[in-house]
């Protein structure tokens, strides 16, 4: 079986705008060899044999009117999103068959595409989707009845983000995997969303476009790759966000307070548009966009945002604050648009973010017996929460699931004749078209070196190219050719080339010689990690227990909601900055096992051991550590002391908590509402609204008796009600005389009114409306 998509991405040409494009190799083409990423590849396998298709099926069997053979799965999957994980099953076992060529995995998807092809036959018009009640919703908004938001479309949860799972399921079966039946299903799908847009204006599907809609324009451009039909390439076109495309075109950073993952899926089309129509505007606000988010808004780790949104590039203490931290989905987002920006103009300036993200983030992003990762908190001493396998189906379980599927995409690539070797993982390059077989041999990161050694069938000419990391300092990478040294030429684009006439047997050894070095947060701010090469290092903390390492099949499961680590506590770094990483010294070299006592200020500390962070599951751990100079240490440690004090209390305080105007949260806690808006302020989201809205918060064991609204003090003319289970609470007027700050303002509960679930609503006046709502506590 040879794969499609190498040829579908660039099959247009063999150069992107005046740049020699390279090729990746299908996954077919490459086979992983014993590492932790071929680990973590066998133990999502395990996991996708695990899950039942005829669960995963089931809501799609439902909406077409079918008797479903089981009951649909739990979670997201039966409260709103149902059939998301679906559409994501099919991508990763498509990945996951071409990466292992496992049968049972094709046999699988045989079965699941003919049974959605049965629904997709009972629809009758081409639609195909689990989304509840969605046909009802799709006349509406065919009929120019169109309300939508944030992470809402006609009352229904995201759902053109859910349907595009079954898109690019559909088009990750045709070609990853080879299935022709998926590419007619496909094709029969997107003349679905051909017709029901037909009649409404580009103004009209910018307004549908307002809810997150995942990556629908790079489906549609891959429709018209496949099919060369114009139409296809419009609907890509104009299923594209031109309020987010509009900024980037202009070089224009306008991401503050934006939800991260809703804008990642758009460049990766806005880049698959540019390729295909050769769109020079487009290509570079898709480039923009990542050099924005790489340069400013990216952790050691190669995460971003926090609470799911961008928060302000200046200032990172919520990233610091927050047991919220980077979301997985935002990675596998940002490395698929990585892949794409590389290989359409090759540089390692791509591949030193793609390798930083793959082993710090998306590698530690499974623990090693199974379950994935939502949040990876950067805050000091917290921990990270996995998914249940049979109970969690959140966003970060579909991506998931594709994440460790497809570890062999990028290793290598190539261009006409030469080879490109971008990754250090081991792993076998089988590259029958031209007769060669590449193996590659290293214990990287634990040791400095790989090993390539060639099989060819005849003796032949071609370049071999080896990236030149940053992290390996000017001059000092080596590359031995059967033993001896050689010298190599540096490529413009940060590559060491060889060029020569290679027989079978040959065998190259690189020798890539890593340091330690210190990053500081993006922002500027006192908060330093330590980095091997490209690995980041952290520090396990034991001294708290963690109550939800696994989650629950609860709406907020995925949250780790556990003690937060007081931050006054946490190992406080201290030293020249300039000379801070030679402070950080090795104890045990094989295992990239390190020792920052010269470093770590506190005592106790002493002993800890900085591991490679994609080996610390299960455990509390720092990633960044609190820094301060040696002359302003104590006024360091007093402040930390002082903001932690407050932050703690509050903590403690805190029963239930709505970060208002936020998808994730917002939908956790079964926001309802009408004549309701959002958006943000200094920095800051809110909702607000002429009408209505509610939400849902939970009381465990009756401890809290009071609600805390945040406002803003100089808001005015404004007057509501609040209400707890349909009784008024509260009638609020503000005034406006607060001054310019955010404030908390209590309102008691009546004892009468206390229950394990309370429903909080938000009505305006006659004439009036609801004031800006920047946070909803339910505190003791």
């Amino acid at each position: 079986m040879k794969t499609i998509l190498a040829f579908l991405l660039f099959s247009s040409s063999v150069t992107v705008f005046g740049q020699t494009a390279l090729q990746p190799f299908a996954l077919n083409e490459v086979k992983l060899l014993a590492s932790p990423f071929k680990q973590a590849q066998q133990t999502d396998l395990k996991y996708m044999l695990s899950l039942n298709a005829d669960r995963l099926l089931a809501p799609y069997l439902r909406e077409a009117g079918l008797t479903p053979k089981a009951q649909s799965y739990g979670n997201w999957e039966n409260t709103g999103l149902d059939g998301h994980i679906g559409g994501h099953y099919l991508s990763a076992i498509s990945l996951m068959y071409a990466a292992t060529g496992d049968v049972r995995l094709k046999e699988r998807l045989n079965y699941m595409i003919a049974e959605l092809a049965k629904c997709q036959n009972q629809n009758g018009d081409g639609y195909l989707a689990g989304i509840p009640g969605g046909k009802e919703i799709w006349k509406q908004i065919k009929a120019g009845n169109i309300q939508s938001s944030s992470f809402s479309l006609n009352g229904k949860w995201v759902p053109l983000y859910n349907i595009h799972k079954i898109y690019a399921g559909l088009y990750d079966t045709y070609a990853v995997a080879g299935n022709a039946q998926a590419k007619q299903m496909l094709i029969k799908l997107t003349d679905w969303c051909v017709n029901l847009v037909a009649g409404l204006s580009d103004q009209q599907v910018q307004e549908l476009l307002k809810s997150e809609h995942g990556g629908l324009n790079e489906t549609f451009a891959h429709v018209y790759a496949i099919t060369g039909e114009i139409r296809y390439l419009k609907l890509a076109r104009r299923f594209s966000d031109q309020k987010i495309l509009q900024p980037l075109l202009k070089n224009t950073d306008a991401l503050n307070g934006l939800h991260a993952n809703t804008q990642i899926p758009k460049v990766i089309g806005f880049e698959q548009i540019a390729l295909l129509d050769k769109d020079t505007a487009w290509a570079n606000a898709a480039n923009f966009f990542w050099k924005t988010v790489t340069e400013h808004r990216t952790v050691a780790i190669g995460g971003n945002s926090v609470r799911e949104h961008f928060h302000p590039a200046n200032d990172f203490s919520s990233m610091t604050e927050s047991r919220e931290g980077p979301e997985t989905c935002n990675s596998y987002n940002m490395l698929k648009l990585t892949k794409q920006l590389f290989l359409a103009n090759p540089s390692n300036t791509y591949l030193d973010y793609y390798e930083r993200t793959l082993y710090n983030h998306i590698l530690s992003s499974q623990r090693p017996e199974g379950g994935f990762v939502y949040f990876t908190p950067m805050r000091p001493g917290h921990y990270r929460t996995y998914s249940s396998a049979q109970e969690s189906f959140w966003c970060c379980v579909g991506s998931g699931l594709e994440n460790h599927g497809k570890y062999g995409e990028l290793i290598y690539a190539h261009k006409a004749n030469d080879i490109y070797v971008n990754l250090f993982i081991p792993s076998v390059l089988n590259w029958k078209e031209k007769g060669i077989q590449l193996t590659q041999q290293t214990l990287f990161p634990n040791a400095e070196n790989t090993t390539l050694k060639l099989q060819l069938k005849k003796k032949q000419r071609f370049a071999m190219h080896f990236r030149y990391p940053s992290w390996v300092n000017k001059g000092k990478i080596e590359v031995w050719i059967n033993g001896k040294k050689v010298t190599v030429k540096s490529d413009t684009n940060g590559y060491a080339g060889i060029d020569r006439s290679w027989a079978n047997g040959d065998v190259v050894k690189l020798v890539l010689p890593m340091h330690t070095s210190t990053e500081f947060m993006p922002d500027g701010s006192d908060w330093v990690a330590f980095l091997r090469g490209p690995v980041v290092l952290g520090a396990a903390l034991d001294s708290l227990s963690q109550p939800n390492l696994t989650a629950d099949g609860s709406r907020m499961g995925h949250i780790a909601s556990g003690a937060l680590f007081p931050m006054s506590d946490a190992p406080l770094v201290t030293g020249d900055k300039e000379s801070l990483a030679k402070e950080i010294t090795s104890t045990e070299p094989q295992s990239l096992t390190f020792s920052a006592k010269h470093a770590i200020y506190q005592p106790r500390y002493q002993n800890l051991k900085l591991v490679p962070f994609y080996t610390l599951a299960e455990k509390r751990y720092v990633v960044y550590f609190p820094y301060s100079t040696t002359k302003d240490l104590p006024e360091r440690a007093k402040a930390i002391k002082a903001a932690e004090e407050a932050k703690m209390k509050i903590e403690q305080e805190t029963v239930d908590l709505v970060n208002t105007g936020e998808q994730q949260p917002e939908s956790d806690h079964n926001f309802k509402g009408e004549q309701t808006d959002n958006g943000t302020f200094e920095e800051r989201h809110f909702r607000n609204g002429k009408g209505w809205f509610s939400y849902t918060l939970k009381n465990k064991n009756l401890q809290a008796n009071k609600l805390s609204l945040t406002y803003y003090g100089k808001e005015k003319n404004r007057s509501f009600s609040i209400l707890v289970n349909g009784i008024v609470v509260e009638q609020v007027k503000l005034s406006g005389d607060k001054g310019n700050v955010f404030y908390a303002q209590e309102y008691r509960i009546p004892k009468e009114l206390l229950k394990t679930e309370l429903e909080v609503k938000f009505v305006a006046d006659a004439g009036s409306a609801i004031a800006n709502v920047y946070e909803v506590r339910l505190v003791k």
